[in-house]
């Protein structure tokens, strides 16, 4: 069949960029620099912590998966819940923030694969669901029980599926979408513009393509999370897609109706020369890249640094600590991180009360360090996040 052929997925990109989505591209590359330039390296790196878990929260509630912020926080503390369903979705969490963390790290040392290539989708869906029980890897069609197995593309009958109104290729071409999928994407063809537009449009061309049985829209997430990364806008994970996707600009079904929009076939001898529609395309590409700028931008605000100062203090003041805390905390998010040796220096206490003060900040979460003796940086509890950040979630 000819719609079965890979060329169905043209047009993968736009010959020619409209002038709105080249403001978008320089909007977001200025604002994601400024945005990864705001905070001490050692700062950045904890509160990319917190950004996993809200990246996971979102993505997962994207899923219909409404699993709570300290659910997910007591999760990667190995505290689960008793409740089987509760469980299951904090094993769940767990096993996204696990594969984001391998993918900024393979990021900062350089060693992150090209994000579009079917090695690298095969290994973020195989990460996603090698450590999650049996139990909770299958799925069921026509009535039938189906194994997810780790890393494997549809290839059966079986796994033909519909999505709404789209009905994705046939098992038997997936492969041959798939290795066309990652010529069209590779990022080493592309200067840093086209790199944007490229994220944004894969993350409409992956899930047209629907490749896995089951996983396909957490694999989409953070396949896009690891294309922002290379594409030079990732900010040190310090903004997450998930987050937008699952908020819209104007309402939360922005994101069904955006992908389902672009699935829209060619209107015509105007709408590009593809089979699919190329102005559908550049409507998905500028709402994917608004969606990004905004929240990159949102999480700019967040850090203002006399506005996050003062909610520092509020937080110290709400836990009923010493004045000094505060002394400690902001002198932890200006240098990144301080020797536990200057805290009796920088507060004026002698050195048993400085130490009794220290064990509380560390108790609670808020300062902690890599090593028992080692220098003390700023923590981002969850608990921390509804004052520190506020509305990073809709509740924790």
């Amino acid at each position: 069949m000819i719609t079965e052929t890979p060329p169905r997925l043209e047009p993968c990109l736009p010959d020619s960029l409209d002038p709105g989505i080249v403001d978008l591209i320089a909007s977001l590359s200025t604002s994601a620099e400024k945005l990864g330039n705001r905070l001490h390296p050692k700062t950045a790196g904890s509160l990319a912590d917190l950004v996993r878990v809200m990246n996971c929260y979102y993505s997962n509630l994207i899923e219909g998966h409404n699993t709570k912020p300290r659910e997910i926080e007591e999760a990667l503390q190995n505290l689960f819940n008793s409740n089987g369903e509760r469980r299951n979705l904090q094993i769940e969490a767990v096993a996204h923030i696990c594969v984001q963390r391998q993918i900024d790290a393979m990021h900062a040392a350089g060693r992150l694969a090209d994000a579009a290539s079917s090695q690298f989708i095969r290994w973020l869906h195989r990460e996603f669901y090698k450590d999650l029980p049996e139990s909770m890897r299958y799925m069921e069609r026509k009535k039938v029980k189906i194994l997810i197995v780790p890393g494997e593309f549809r290839s059966e009958p079986l796994h033909d599926v519909s999505v709404g109104r789209h009905l994705p290729p046939e098992s038997s071409a997936v492969e041959a979408f798939m290795a066309y999928f990652e010529k069209r994407y590779n990022f080493e063809s592309l200067g840093k513009g086209m790199r944007l537009v490229a994220m944004a449009a894969a993350h409409h061309r992956f899930n047209f393509i629907h490749p896995f049985p089951d996983g396909n829209g957490r694999v989409s997430r953070l396949m896009s999370h690891a294309m922002a990364l290379q594409a030079g806008v990732g900010a040190h994970g310090l903004w997450s897609v998930s987050r937008g996707l699952a908020r819209g600009l104007d309402s939360r079904q922005d994101y069904m109706n955006m992908m389902d929009h672009a699935d829209m076939p060619r209107q015509g001898d105007l709408d590009g020369r593809g089979n699919l529609s190329l102005k559908a395309l550049n409507t998905f590409i500028t709402w994917f890249l608004n969606i990004s700028l905004d929240q990159v931008t949102f999480m700019h605000s967040l850090f203002e640094f006399d506005f996050f100062a003062k909610r520092l203090k509020q937080y110290c003041d709400r836990q009923e600590w010493r004045p000094e805390a505060f002394s400690i905390l902001e002198s932890s998010l200006l240098k990144g991180e301080i020797p536990r040796g200057e805290v009796s220096r920088i507060t004026g206490l002698k050195e048993r009360t400085a130490r009794a003060l220290l064990s509380s900040l560390t108790e609670n979460g808020i300062l902690g360090s890599d090593t028992p003796k080692g220098a003390l940086s700023l923590r981002f509890p969850v608990d921390a996040a509804e004052l520190l950040f506020p509305n990073l979630f809709p509740s924790v």
